[in-house]
């Protein structure tokens, strides 16, 4: 019989391949080489120096688009992209949203509705990580509900001329390509949109409480004119934002266990360790039983995440479940934080351990991506039958 590890108390990890493990072991010993010796100072500086090395190293180890086939991208499994987005998220939430910014949303627009001259033309340089990509759909004054988008393009002769503000942008102000959404006569269509284009420009967010070592911009198109091959011509309508953050959703299911994981552990190390009234805190009972709470929301989130993997590897994954992973799995791991926090005392508010920090950053996590009311309506239309959303 396999010994019970305080690490994986289910045997989760039985249920990996060697591949699996591989890319779980890659993604897991760059972020202790890159990240999480610096994380701390960049999270107080509200910094993020040195994004495009970053950028180059991600895709050197293939973890930029890499679930997607062709043009230099992975071609991994779901499984793997979830393995690599925990071990993202575990180091810091704001180095995952890079990755899935990157990969899931602006290379999986540009993949999934682009030209093949699109394809081309950007997805191998982001897929190495030579070129930055954003994502621009939020607006604003439009955050739920993107229908109400304000940003239009209009026809000019065959140009298109794109006029409006996106808002809360990762990666925006690194970007050299920035995959916007806007209202067209025709409908919502996304366009494909250089950075160094007249009248674009994307001044960075400051002040930010939350994924402070992340970049985080504004969009601002001031009729900005695009040549007619600037629209992706494989989609019209919202299904195509929404396609493309049901890919980053599913990713977050995985990356928020990861927060969750670090914060558990910290706290798990600090009760073996830390003594009061003669012996270590861990030894008593309230504190092993916020342990135990803890290591089941853990795992039983982990175990969610795989399945849905699984379901996504075998084209079975329905947009309803992954509202249900996304829904779960971030509300726990921010009670995981906040429990963690008071296992670790006055400490776990030093940014000497990460809870404090991943506990603010999952408060983003928690909003973007489709906000908790967002994701229990969609639930509750599946359980119903009926829309409470209009």
């Amino acid at each position: 019989m396999s010994p019970f590890l305080p690490t994986d108390p289910l045997g989760l990890d039985e249920l990996l391949t060697d591949e699996d493990r591989a890319v779980r072991d890659t993604v897991r010993g760059w972020a202790a080489d890159r990240v999480l010796p610096h994380i701390a100072e960049w999270y107080e500086n509200g910094e993020l120096p040195g994004i495009r090395d970053l950028a180059r190293e991600l895709g050197s180890i293939g973890a930029l688009g890499m679930s997607l086939t062709g043009y230099g991208c992975a071609g991994a499994s779901a499984v793997q992209y979830g393995l690599a987005c925990l071990e993202l998220e575990a180091a810091d939430s704001g180095i995952r949203s890079l990755v899935s910014v990157q990969g899931s949303l602006a290379m999986y627009a540009i993949w999934k509705y682009g030209s093949e001259e699109q394809k081309q033309r950007w997805l191998p340089g982001m897929a190495a990580g030579e070129l930055i990509g954003c994502f621009g759909l939020t607006e604003p004054d439009v955050g739920s509900d993107p229908a109400a988008m304000r940003t239009y393009a209009k026809r000019d002769g065959t140009d298109w001329v794109l006029t409006g503000r996106k808002m809360w942008i990762t990666n925006g102000s690194v970007a050299a390509v920035a995959v916007v959404w806007a209202q067209t006569d025709e409908g919502i269509r996304g366009f494909a949109v250089p950075t160094d284009s007249a009248g674009f420009s994307a001044p960075e967010i400051k002040h930010k409480w939350s994924l402070r070592a992340s970049v985080t911009s504004e969009l601002v198109m001031d009729e900005v004119r695009l040549p007619a091959d600037a629209v992706l011509p494989g989609v019209t309508g919202l299904k195509g934002p929404l396609g493309c953050l049901s890919h980053a959703r599913y990713g977050i299911i995985w990356g928020s266990m990861g927060a969750a994981r670090a914060s558990f552990e910290s706290a798990l190390d600090y009760a073996r360790t830390r003594e009061q009234f003669g012996k270590p805190i861990g030894g008593f009972q309230l504190t092993q039983a916020k342990l135990a709470d803890m290591a089941l929301e853990l795992h039983k989130g982990i175990l969610l995440a795989h399945h849905l993997g699984r379901r996504m590897d075998a084209g079975t994954l329905r947009p309803e479940q992954i509202s249900f992973g996304k829904l779960n799995n971030v509300r726990e791991a921010i009670e995981i934080c906040r429990t963690a926090r008071t296992v670790l005392g006055a400490n776990g508010i030093s940014l000497e351990y990460p809870v404090m920090r991943h506990a603010t950053n999952l408060e983003s996590v928690l909003t973007y991506e489709g906000t908790v009311e967002m994701h229990q309506l969609v639930l509750g239309k599946a359980l119903t039958g009926l829309d409470a959303f209009r």
